[in-house]
């Protein structure tokens, strides 16, 4: 599913996440629709979409992505 907008650096995120999701027991569909989308939310959040997005969905993005980020280390944290 990779994106001919993708850069070389966003389809190993794409590969990485989605092997990820497979060694989790993710099926292979599901993989490839989280990977895609967290690939789209990150570019979304640092610009790199063909499109300008506006401020403000630019802004949302980044919060998500900092609050999955805070998620993660909190997890890792009560272990």
């Amino acid at each position: 599913m990779p994106q001919s907008a993708w850069t070389d650096k966003r389809e190993r995120q794409y590969d990485h996440i989605k092997a990820n999701l497979k060694q989790r027991g993710r099926s292979e569909g599901t993989a490839e629709r989280i990977a895609a989308a967290t690939v789209n939310q990150t570019r979304t959040a640092k610009g790199e979409t063909k499109e300008a997005k506006p401020p403000s969905e630019r802004a949302r993005a980044k919060r998500d992505m900092a609050a999955a980020g805070r998620k993660g280390a909190m997890a890792r944290k009560s272990r």
